[in-house]
């Protein structure tokens, strides 16, 4: 059983349920991101979380009749269940290209107090997933360092990776550190936890992949790549035109003739980077007056699109009333769905062929 925090519109969710696990519990302190997620479970036909949907900030968890009440359902669902907790906490403050104020910043906090939940309720398992700065950069490291100290003291074996989501098959350059950890584990058995099981396309950034070409002109198709990781073939395989959520895209006003002069794959800028057709999109990242535009047309990426860069099944669809700076936002804050499948896929082995739970006394 799952209990799912920071959800957001649930992408990283839908790949734990495509890969059989149930969501017990849904927290999200964004209401339209709340709303996002009961809707696009709706049309397509996903039950609701057995214990429904929570709205507001995690912190309320941790004291009070908020906290007893959440601490019941885990010893509840803990008799019969392998509990988990999955989250990714809110990670400007740790990347490079945001705000960067580290564990201090508004939403730095956020990573600590996932942590104090996962150490107060004591799940048979969690993961935690946040951008790369976390990991790499030497300030932030020493915070997550002392994160997995923290959970070390209260019996949790870890194992850790910086994974991409393009080797998992989503047509997207995105590197994402994730934690998962086992609850009086024995950490040689870790090493049974096979990270690369679930990855299809490993190599894929050792391909020669095209580069720019001329707006207007159609690039011949390349020779010795992966189909199924570029932009065209997503947008092909989620029919994008007659998504619900195709006309969802802001309108171009003064960035018209830029949009029809960039040519097709110049993305190495900080905003106004147009896709290639036949190569993969950059991290799909829509904040931030990060503006990425669709590869041969003038005007900005639609959801439709968007989502399909996340590789979200076809099937899965925003509320059309939904404004677009939340719909973008809710995009690009999602785990790709592929890799999310892939990493749940990876757990639900480990935990039916290696995992042997313990009892504690908080059991």
């Amino acid at each position: 059983m799952i209990f799912s925090f920071f959800s957001g519109a649930g992408f990283l969710d839908l790949g734990f349920e495509f890969s059989g696990f149930n969501i017990a519990f849904v927290n999200e302190v964004h209401p339209p991101f709340l709303n996002a997620y009961k809707y696009s479970r709706k049309k397509m036909g996903v039950p609701a979380p057995k214990y429904g949907y929570s709205e507001g900030s995690i912190d309320k968890f941790l004291t009070g009749n908020e906290s007893e009440y959440l601490s019941r359902l885990v010893k509840n669902e803990k008799n019969d269940h392998i509990v988990g907790f999955i989250g990714g906490p809110p990670c400007p403050d740790f990347s490079v290209a945001g705000k960067n104020k580290g564990k201090d910043g508004e939403n730095g906090k956020l990573s600590q107090i996932y942590v104090n939940l996962i150490c107060q309720n004591l799940p048979d398992f969690f993961v935690f997933e946040n951008v790369k700065g976390l990991y790499r950069t030497a300030k932030h490291r020493e915070f997550f360092n002392s994160l997995k100290s923290q959970l070390a003291n209260h019996g949790y074996s870890c194992t850790e990776r910086l994974i991409n989501a393009i080797e998992y098959g989503a047509p997207q350059d995105r590197e994402r550190i994730i934690l998962i950890g086992f609850l009086n584990q024995d950490i040689t058995k870790l090493q049974n936890f096979d990270w690369k099981a679930q990855l299809t396309f490993p190599d894929a950034l050792e391909k020669e992949w095209p580069t720019m070409n001329n707006i207007g002109t159609e690039p011949k198709y390349p020779n010795n790549i992966y189909p199924e990781l570029t932009v065209q073939y997503w947008f092909d395989k989620n029919d994008v035109d007659s998504h619900p959520n195709a006309k969802n895209h802001f309108q171009p006003r003064a960035g018209l003739v830029k949009f029809k002069t960039i040519c097709e794959g110049d993305d190495k800028k900080k905003s106004y980077k147009r896709l290639h057709r036949w190569r993969y999109s950059p991290t799909a990242a829509y904040g931030n007056n990060e503006v990425h535009i669709h590869p041969y047309l003038p005007r900005r990426l639609s959801a439709a699109e968007a989502l399909a860069i996340q590789s979200l099944p076809r099937e899965f669809e925003l509320p059309r009333n939904m404004t677009l700076s939340n719909m973008f936002k809710t995009i690009g804050n999602g785990v790709p769905f592929l890799a999310a499948k892939g990493i749940a896929a990876t757990l639900k082995s480990y935990l039916e062929n290696h995992y042997e739970r313990k009892e504690t006394d908080g059991s």
